[in-house]
């Protein structure tokens, strides 16, 4: 994969191109041949470009003649690099579509939530250099061609010199990235920040209203405690990826309102546009990653001997708004007193 500065612009592929991978890949767009590959319910409204907001930066369009745009899978044969964000239960389904495809010397990026993508693919792709990587913030379609970065942080892949020249051409297109040795902490850290798109799409809410209300965030704290826990008993420690170490982040989040506003306000950055992408999904109809989040706490506490009840219970909720007409939203206290229940 040429550096962006070379004489021959990178080939990128994205793979599973819905909001994450729309934003991304538009903007790599500057600096790089990008395809997006995905639905046609994404990829029919980019016919005239798309637009990228938030994220501190001015909104970005990038126009139609900078993508290619299609549903096939073939497209990526000629990818240097390809990014993988489809949702986690369709990791290996995606990396099976990607066996056989892929050209010598391509390297894959996992920009996915959950703890296990990584794994899947180069179980799938043998022989293939397949890296960690982690998007930190929220990226929600506020219109059918825009794609709004509602909170911060600094993009986080496998350090090395196989994801180099994907790192050149991120930071050549304004993405802050960080390449990191430490990528099974970073997505167990990840981890317990993503069990919040459950309490977020069950309130309703918009995050920052949600994340400024204690019981919400009580419900955040013990959904993280039980991960806390199941991370030690198998011998995980996650990694600190802002001020406050992981241990700590249950009695942050239970601390009154305006304390914990002034405690967590620069490490927040969320702005008023933002939700979770499982709210997202519950609004538009489709499946959520449920079981790659509060699912993973669940499992990973039963190989210990552990139960995890709070994030049993709430995945199970989160399983009911799926259901037509199932679903509803959660006020604070409501939801944390069902959360306590025994």
């Amino acid at each position: 994969m040429p550096h962006p500065t070379g004489d021959q612009r990178p080939r990128i592929a994205v793979f599973g191109a819905g909001s994450i991978g729309c934003y991304l890949g538009g903007h790599l767009a500057q600096h790089a041949d990008v395809t997006l590959i995905g639905r046609p319910s994404v990829l029919d409204a980019l016919h005239e470009g798309l637009t990228l907001s938030g994220g501190g930066r001015p909104p970005v369009r990038v126009p139609r003649d900078r993508l290619a745009l299609t549903t096939e899978p073939d497209a990526v044969a000629d990818a240097d690099c390809v990014l993988v964000t489809v949702k986690s239960a369709a990791t290996v389904s995606a990396a099976r579509e990607l066996a056989g495809r892929l050209r010598p010397g391509a390297v894959v990026v996992s920009f996915q939530n959950g703890l296990h993508n990584t794994r899947l693919l180069r179980n799938e792709l043998p022989g293939v250099t397949v890296l960690a990587g982690m998007v930190p913030y929220n990226v929600a379609r506020t219109a059918p061609d825009t794609f709004h970065q509602g909170t911060g942080g600094a993009l986080m892949l496998d350090g090395g010199t196989a994801s180099a020249p994907l790192v050149a051409a991120l930071t050549a297109a304004g993405l802050p990235v960080e390449p990191r040795d430490d990528m099974t902490e970073v997505q167990h850290a990840k981890l317990l920040m993503n069990l919040n798109n459950a309490v977020n799409a069950l309130s309703g809410l918009p995050l920052r209203e949600e994340l400024g209300a204690r019981p919400y965030r009580s419900c955040l704290a013990l959904c993280q405690e039980e991960a806390l826990a199941a991370f030690a008993a198998a011998g995980v420690r996650p990694a600190r990826l802002g001020p406050v170490p992981a241990r700590l982040m249950p009695w942050i989040l239970r601390l009154p309102d305006a304390l914990f506003r002034r405690i967590a306000a620069a490490s927040l950055q969320v702005d008023a546009q933002a939700r979770s992408s499982m709210w997202d999904d519950l609004e538009q109809g489709r499946a959520t990653e449920i079981g790659g989040l509060q699912g993973e706490v669940v499992a990973l506490a039963e190989r210990h001997g552990l139960t995890a009840p709070v994030n049993a219970r709430l995945m199970a909720l989160v399983h009911e708004a799926e259901r037509p007409g199932g679903r509803r939203a959660w006020p604070g206290p409501e939801l944390l007193h069902t959360l306590r229940q025994p």
